[in-house]
C-alpha cells in the first residue's frame, strides 16, 4: 500500500500512517433513521420516539472495521491515535451488473460517502483508536469500483488509513 505525501495544505503529517488495515464487506452507510416505536427517557422519564437505523449493514460493517482495527492495536501492527488525525478512506463498492466492463466508470450513486465515513468514524472509536472521531481535522475518502483505482480493493470493502501530525506531544 502506497503512503500519502508528508505535507498536505498547511498541515505537516507523519509519511507513515499510525493506522492502516484493509476490511473487506459492503459498507454500510449510517445516519438515516426511522421510526420503531415510543420508549420512555432513562434522564428524564418522558415518552420520547425510538429510532433505528434504516440500513441493515451498518451493524455487520462497524463489526467488521472494529475487529480490523483492533486486531492490528492487538498486533502492534497499529497505534492509539493522540492528538489530530488525517483520515485517507477508499471504498470500493461492488460494481453494477449492468455497468459497461471496458471502460472505466465512478460510483457516483448511493450510498452517500459522508454517510460511510460516518459508520466507519463510530467503528474506529468503539475499536478505542482513538478517543472520539473529533479528532479528525482533515479526511480524503473516495468511492471506487474493483480495479479501477490504485487503491481498489479485489472485492467490496475499505483500505483505512489514520496519519498524525509530526512531532504532535498529545
Amino acid at each position: 500500500m502506497t503512503t500519502a505525501p508528508a505535507l498536505t495544505g498547511a498541515y505537516l503529517w507523519n509519511p507513515t500512517p499510525q493506522v492502516c488495515v484493509a476490511v473487506y464487506g459492503l459498507a454500510g452507510p449510517q445516519g438515516s433513521k426511522s421510526p420503531a416505536g415510543w420508549g420512555k427517557s432513562r434522564k428524564t422519564g418522558k415518552t420520547i420516539p425510538l429510532m433505528r437505523e434504516s440500513s441493515a449493514k451498518v451493524k455487520p460493517w462497524r463489526d467488521k472495521v472494529q475487529a480490523a482495527i483492533q486486531a492490528a492495536l492487538l498486533a502492534g501492527e497499529a497505534q492509539y491515535l493522540a492528538g489530530a488525525v488525517r483520515a485517507d478512506i477508499t471504498f470500493t463498492m461492488p460494481k453494477p451488473v449492468n455497468a459497461p466492463k471496458r471502460r472505466r466508470t465512478y460510483p457516483a450513486v448511493s450510498p452517500d460517502i459522508d454517510k460511510l465515513e460516518r459508520s466507519t468514524y463510530d467503528a474506529i472509536t468503539q475499536a478505542k483508536a482513538w478517543e472520539d472521531d473529533g479528532r479528525v481535522i482533515e479526511s480524503h475518502s473516495r468511492k471506487v469500483y474493483p480495479g479501477e483505482h490504485p487503491d481498489a480493493l479485489d472485492r467490496p470493502g475499505a483500505i483505512i488509513r489514520l496519519y498524525t501530525l509530526t512531532g504532535d506531544p498529545s
